[in-house]
């Protein structure tokens, strides 16, 4: 290793010997190099930018050129700028079409300066080109005067990155051979076809996805949906890289033998060069037996042409005519075809001899000569774009029984396609030989014919026809995407089934043609698809397209068509995140139309400018409950159809939440509006119990179309997604009779409100004179219009507690008596409750109303006994109502006939018979906060609450609230 390196660390100077590097090196003056071959630039002009020159001139390496271009359009676009020493447009060899660039090369670097600077940003055939030298300076990676130990050409591998080549073609058109053309052609058109594929957001994705814990749910399917994404990615690098490997393998196969040909043909042209010449010198008339030959020849040719140029107009004559005789039918047989085409050939071949000597003629007569085959040419035009509309129609010629006329015209393509051949070889071989030597062949002289690539045309007017296809079809039926996938289910399967039977076998092999036909197929369907889809289809659409993809990939199945053929799937095989979509367009119209609903109903209600409208059994309402339920059962279908109980399920799930935040909003608005009504009255608007009574029927309504919907989707599922369908709507119907019986409180509430005047006046000494008419009258008022329009069912549960709750205010106003005037006192409690009862017994059944009235004869019996006899009235009472020892304390205290010792003495006794018998009594007001909360919550849950248990808790709850 010392032998090999020494290092002076005094001098900093690194030393190397070994193979590679001279032992004599030591100094940074030295010069010496070795020989490699470089570009070097000899013109000074060039200096001041990175442009390099190539060993014969300047090239302009132009991208973007169209596909369609041809040389000519390529020369007369650039032939403004300076005189063109070379040009080259390459062509894919697949599809005969231009790579999307091309190679001009000027005599000097001021004219390939201009070509870049005015031809970039300009237009050609439609499309921009952007323009700048094909050959550069590499980048320098040694200090200057540093001896240099590199080939001044950067490694094929860094071009041949198809990303790099992708980003900087033309920093990758400067790391190639500068003589190689075509090869440099060749990897350009490689990596530029070839693109990074983007991966996917994830990032971004996932943030989306998981938004709260619940979503952790979800990764199951999350990772489903990212593995088929990952699939379809995977599949369409597979299928791309294949198809760049093989258009390399045969870009260079063909680069070789090209190469070799041209070789062969160059010593071929000298060989026949040098016979010419050896020629000449032994035959001592050559000279005049050529002058002669040349003038027989030129004598031949020009009665030649004068013949064709007579006889031009007779045959194109006949010619018009047979075209038309076929352009009549396109679905046809065309029996004229190659008649027709065998004789435009001839003529076009003349055309362009003729043409061709005329370059050397004036403008004048060159003028002329286009004026006389103009109708030539147009009629070569008519004939082009019959035989597309032929192209385009090839299907409906099949199934018309007119086969032959797509093998005439595949014939024809053939035709054109060995003679595009032949141009191109005469092309190739103009170029690689010497023009002395090419000047010898009238072949190379006299062929002018223009590349028509018929073979290629032909695949893209099949695929063209094949777009408009779904394009009519879209058109068609744009509006509604349901119905265009009805359409498509009926010709697309026999458009597939009738090629494979009665196309296919018209074409040669090579052609693929059940290739080109399923991908663009496939291609112009998944085009389609996306474009509704960008569209913001509905609901019902999503479902439909969901089941739709599953069909066609078992229809392909069956047809037997290679799945490779169907890459990258439809709609990037995206079949879940139609059902999220779904989802997410359910939720979201939900929301949308119920919310409309809701919103319409609650500014009625906050209104009230119109009374609720009636239905058919007279009952009032609003229209939101209804239509809610109509938006609800059609998702509710649209989601039965897809077959899919997970879909049906989150559905049901969506609408009792959406049915919950309804309920909600009701509840909140009632306390709302029920509080103005009782705080401000004069601000609030009239008709809140119409209103709450149509919201009331509203409520029960909703809970039997829920109930309803429950019984209709039970059958079609089981397992989980039944009980989740079912424990949903029963959470919303439980929601519905809780805002019905706010309903039915509220109601009440506005009764005792409007009673309060009168309830203040109970047990004080007016109440002896009276006042429980007032209290009567108010009751059978507001009755009579709940009666009327509120639901039987809602009617019988707010009498009960209408009743319930005139016990409590009664028994109350009892308790809080100061002093009763006894017996007075009972006689008027007898009279408060025969007034009352009428109206209570046209309401509820009298038996009822009786055994609800009962206590109040217990309490008569209370204040009515004597003091040693009030144990005995006691006891009934306590045995069906519990001891109540405070409440019955306040009955003995108000009694005016019992003094305080004998409030005592009656308590006494009432104490020792509860503890005797065990009977108990909670006393509420000596416990804390939260056991108290607690007792009150038990006593709700009661089976059987009775009144006095009613007034316990209101009494419980009124002290906790005021402490």
């Amino acid at each position: 290793m010392d032998e090999d390196m020494n290092i002076d660390e005094g001098s900093g100077v690194v030393k190397r010997k070994g193979r590679g590097f001279k032992a004599g090196l030591t100094t940074e003056n030295s010069t010496d190099e070795a020989q490699y071959d470089r570009l070097e630039s000899t013109h000074k002009e060039g200096e001041s930018t990175r442009a390099a020159r190539s060993v014969e001139g300047w090239i302009v390496l132009v991208t973007n050129v169209h596909e369609e271009a041809t040389e000519e359009d390529v020369q007369e676009k650039f032939a403004d700028y300076g005189q063109i020493k070379n040009l080259h447009l390459n062509l894919d060899r697949r599809t005969g079409y231009v790579k999307g660039y091309a190679l001009v090369e000027y005599e000097t670097f001021a004219e390939a300066q201009r070509a870049i600077e005015e031809a970039s940003g300009t237009q050609m055939l439609e499309q921009t080109l952007q323009c700048d030298f094909a050959f550069v300076r590499p980048p320098p990676s040694a200090p200057k005067n540093q001896n240099r130990k590199y080939v001044d050409r950067w490694p094929i591998r860094t071009f041949t990155n198809p990303e790099y080549a992708a980003q900087n073609p033309l920093v990758t058109a400067a790391c190639c051979e500068p003589s190689t053309i075509p090869r440099l052609s060749h990897y350009l058109s490689v990596a530029t076809t070839m693109a990074p594929v983007e991966p996917p957001a994830v990032s971004r994705e996932l943030s989306e996805f998981f938004q709260s814990p619940d979503d952790l749910l979800k990764i199951a399917a999350f990772r489903k949906k990212l593995m088929k994404e990952k699939a379809s990615i995977d599949a369409k690098l597979k299928s791309g890289v294949k198809e760049q490997l093989d258009a390399t393998r045969d870009g260079l196969k063909k680069l070789f033998g090209t190469r070799n040909n041209v070789q062969v043909i160059r010593d071929e042209m000298a060989t026949v060069d040098t016979a010419c010449r050896s020629t000449a010198k032994d035959v001592k008339m050559f000279d005049q037996i050529s002058r002669v030959s040349l003038v027989h020849r030129n004598f031949a040719l020009t009665d030649e042409m004068v013949q064709n140029l007579t006889e031009l107009y007779d045959k194109l004559d006949v010619i018009s005519s047979m075209l038309e005789v076929d352009r009549q039918d396109v679905l046809g047989p065309a029996p004229n075809l190659l008649a027709i085409h065998y004789q435009l050939t001839q003529l076009e071949a003349f055309r362009n001899q003729m043409m061709l000597q005329a370059k050397s003629a004036s403008a004048d007569d060159r003028n002329t000569l286009s004026r006389y085959f103009q109708r030539l040419n147009k009629e070569l035009a008519i004939f082009e774009e019959y035989i597309w509309e032929i192209a385009r129609n090839i299907l409906p010629i099949v199934r018309a029984g007119n086969g032959t006329a797509v093998v005439k015209l595949i014939k024809i393509a053939e035709v054109e396609g060995r003679e595009d051949e032949k141009a191109l070889a005469i092309k190739l071989v103009k170029k690689a030989a010497r023009l002395d030597a090419a000047a010898k062949f009238n072949s190379l002289i006299a062929n002018s014919r223009k590349i028509k690539l018929y073979r290629s045309t032909l695949m893209t007017e099949i695929r063209r026809s094949i777009e408009r296809l779904f394009q009519d079809a879209y058109e068609k039926d744009k509006d509604s995407p349901s119905a265009f996938l009805e359409e498509l289910q009926k010709w697309l399967w026999k458009d597939l089934v009738r090629i494979k039977a009665g196309v296919v076998p018209l074409f040669p092999p090579d052609y693929n043609i059940l290739t080109v036909y399923v991908k663009q197929y496939h291609k112009s369907l998944d085009e389609t698809l996306r474009r509704i889809l960008d569209n913001n289809p509905d609901a019902a659409f999503l479902l439909t397209l969901h089941a739709w993809l599953k069909e066609y990939r078992e229809s392909m199945d069956e047809l037997e068509i290679d799945p490779e053929l169907l890459q990258p799937p439809l709609i990037e095989g995206r079949e879940q995140s139609l059902i999220d979509d779904y989802l997410k367009v359910i939720i979201q119209k939900l929301d949308e139309w119920t919310g409309n609903a809701m919103a319409t109903d609650a500014t009625a209600f906050a209104a009230r400018v119109e009374a609720p409208e009636l239905d058919n059994e007279g009952l009032s309402g609003l229209d939101g409950a209804i239509l809610m339920f109509q938006i609800i059962n059609q998702q509710v279908d649209v989601a039965m159809e897809s077959g899919q109980s997970s879909i049906l399920a989150q559905v049901v799930k969506e609408s009792a939440r959406i049915m919950r935040k309804n309920q909600a909003e009701w509840i909140k608005l009632m306390e709302i509006e029920y509080k103005k009504h009782v705080e401000k009255p004069e601000e609030a608007p009239g008709g809140l119990v119409e209103y709450v009574i149509a919201i009331a029927n509203d409520q029960i309504r909703c809970a039997d179309f829920a109930e309803a919907l429950g019984s209709r989707l039970e059958p079609r599922v089981g397992g989980k997604y039944k009980t989740m369908i079912l424990e949903s709507l029963n959470t919303a119907i439980d929601g519905y009779l809780d805002v019905a019986k706010k309903c039915t409180q509220t109601l009440i509430d506005t009764i005792f409100n409007d009673l309060k005047p009168a309830t203040k006046g109970l047990f004080t000494q007016e109440w002896y004179s009276g006042i429980m008419s007032q209290i009567v009258e108010t009751v059978r008022d507001y009755m009579g219009d709940y009666k009327a329009y509120l639901n039987p069912s809602l009617l019988e549960l707010l009498v009960t507690d209408l009743i319930d709750t005139f016990l409590i205010t009664y028994l109350n106003a009892l308790r809080r008596a100061s002093k009763l005037r006894m017996p007075a006192a009972a006689d008027r409690i007898r009279e408060d409750i025969s007034e009352i009862f009428p109206v209570f017994a046209s309401l509820k059944p009298a038996k009822e109303v009786e055994e609800t009235l009962e206590i109040m004869e217990q309490i008569i019996a209370l204040l009515t006994a004597s003091q040693s006899l009030v144990f005995l009235s006691y006891w009934p009472f306590a045995k069906k109502h519990g001891p109540n020892l405070q409440f019955v304390e306040a009955l003995m205290k108000a009694r005016d006939d019992l003094d305080r010792s004998g409030v005592n003495e009656v308590m006494d006794s009432i104490k020792r018979k509860v503890k005797d018998e065990n009977l108990g009594e909670r006393k509420y007001l000596t416990r804390g906060r939260r056991n108290l909360v607690l007792t009150l919550v038990a006593t709700l849950a009661a089976e059987e609450p009775t009144i006095m248990k009613k007034i316990v808790i209101q009494t419980g709850f009124s002290a906790f609230l005021g402490r």
